[in-house]
Order: structure tokens, then sequence, then C-alpha cells
């Protein structure tokens, strides 16, 4: 018998959503949530209680094009018939986008190898314009992009980033930032951030501090001081949450799901040569 029993499968989601209307991804009695909406429209369906495992809890405001989730289930089913009937249950500003049977070893939280984020800007002297209102944050037109993209490659690399993160008792805050960059089209500043993970508030935090350094009111080089800080920084800005977006979740070959799974339970450390130690 694997894991999970022989008598029920697991089954992979790709999941889309506006979090405008919704207070996060986690359940919370009584308040809407994308998972709490999810879960009742797919128990509903395979008409069993659903408990979805997701990739990245994201917070209140901040949407997904490429959350990935998993939960499991005694029912057959086929994937497009499904996928279908679930756009017909589900609300406007959630979609599931791909459905899959997924081996036991699958775990959309503990199998990640990193997960990819994008955060929005606009520097039109108007704003957002209307249809991107809700996921694009206006900002000062004159910002220095290279100056912001100096400061974004310092941090870069293996690091304790409790300067960035919102504490959670018995978190771990040592990342591997593995790239942070930005585009720009036009109007539009896209920050691109990947990590093997990210703690509370992490990549709003690496955000507003980077533009901080763009307007001129920071440099560079406190950007990177801030990489030997152990608490909490209070000098750095939160990014507003709509200007972010979960858009991809990269995942091993099945044969090394299981390792992956052992790999991402260890606790991380800063090797001693970085110069800070994790919790």
């Amino acid at each position: 018998m694997d894991e999970i029993g022989q008598d029920r499968s697991r089954v992979r989601l790709g999941i889309s959503y506006d979090g405008t209307d919704f207070i996060g991804w986690a359940r919370q009695p009584g308040l809407r949530t994308v998972q709490g909406v999810l879960e009742e429209s797919l128990s509903k369906v395979f008409r069993e209680p659903i408990v979805l495992t997701v990739a990245g809890r994201t917070d209140a405001g901040v949407h997904a094009e490429g959350q990935v989730a998993h939960f499991d289930t005694t029912g057959e089913f086929d994937a497009d018939k499904l996928m279908y009937r679930m756009a017909r249950f589900l609300p406007k500003d959630v979609r599931i986008t791909d459905i899959r049977t997924a081996p036991p070893e699958f775990d959309a939280r503990f199998s990640a190898m990193r997960r990819h984020y994008a955060y929005r800007l606009t520097t039109a002297p108007y704003g957002a314009e209307p249809l991107r209102a809700r996921s694009v944050v206006a900002c000062k037109p004159g910002v220095d992009l290279d100056a912001m993209r100096a400061a974004s490659g310092k941090l870069l690399g293996l690091h304790n980033f409790a300067a960035f993160c919102r504490r959670r008792e018995g978190a771990t805050t040592v990342r591997e930032l593995q790239r942070f960059d930005w585009e720009r089209e036009g109007d539009l500043l896209t920050a691109y951030v990947s990590a093997d993970a990210f703690c509370w508030s992490m990549v709003r935090s690496l955000v507003g501090a980077v533009l901080a350094v763009g307007e001129g009111r920071r440099t560079p080089e406190w950007v990177a001081s801030l990489l030997s800080e152990t608490e909490r920084s209070s000098s750095v800005t939160v990014a507003p949450a709509h200007g972010l977006s979960l858009i991809a979740v990269d995942y091993p070959a099945d044969a090394d799901l299981a390792a992956r799974n052992a790999q991402t339970r260890e606790t991380r450390t800063v090797p001693a040569a970085e110069g800070c130690c994790g919790d």
C-alpha cells in the first residue's frame, strides 16, 4: 500500500485567481478565502470532504497565475470534464487551469524546488490603467531602474532574510534568493523574484526596499546591509499586496519527488562564511 492508500488517488491542480476579494489563501471560518471556496466546490463535486495542500499560501489581496495544490480522493474523474464542471461551480475570480493525477509522493508544498513571483508597477503619471488597477501599483515616474537592478543583485544567494520577513514562531528566515531582476515595457515595471521558498511578506518587503532605492531615498548599499540584521527592519516599507502574483512553481521529475520532500523538511542554515546565522 502506498502512502495515501490503495483506494485513494492524488490529484494535482493548477490554479489562477484574482486575490482582490479574498482574505488570502488559507481557510478561515466565516471569511472568504481561496482555499475555502475551492474546497467547498470540490467537496460538492466529489461528494466527500476535500482538503487542499498548496504550494504557497498567499496573503490577502495577492494574486496567482500559477498556483499549485493537491488533494486525495476516492472518487474517479475525467480531467477535462472535471475542469469544465468546476468552471461552472466556481466564482469568476478563481479558476482551476490544470487537473492531473499525480504520484503519491507528490506534495504541492514540500516537493516544490522554487517559487516564482512577479510584482508589477507603473510609472505612468496618471497611475494604473483601469483594467490593470487591481494588479498594478503606481510609483513615481522617474525611478532609477539601474539603481534598482544594482540593489536587487546584492540580495541574491543564501541569506538570513529576517529584515524582510514578518516573524512566525518556529519558522526559519533563511532562504536562497535565486532571481531578483526588473524588466520595463513602456510604463510597466515588473520585478521577477524566485527562491526555493519565501517567508511571510518577504517578496513585498524586498520590492519595497528596492523601490526606495529607485526613488532616491536609499542606496543599494543600504539594501545589502539589511542582510546582517536578525530581526524585521522597521525601515523597510512593505509594498502593497495587489501588485504581487505567484506566477509559477517548479517541481522535480517524479522519480526525485521523495528526495525533494525530505530535503525541504530539513532546517535551512547559512554557511559561516556568509556572516550571519539562521534560526
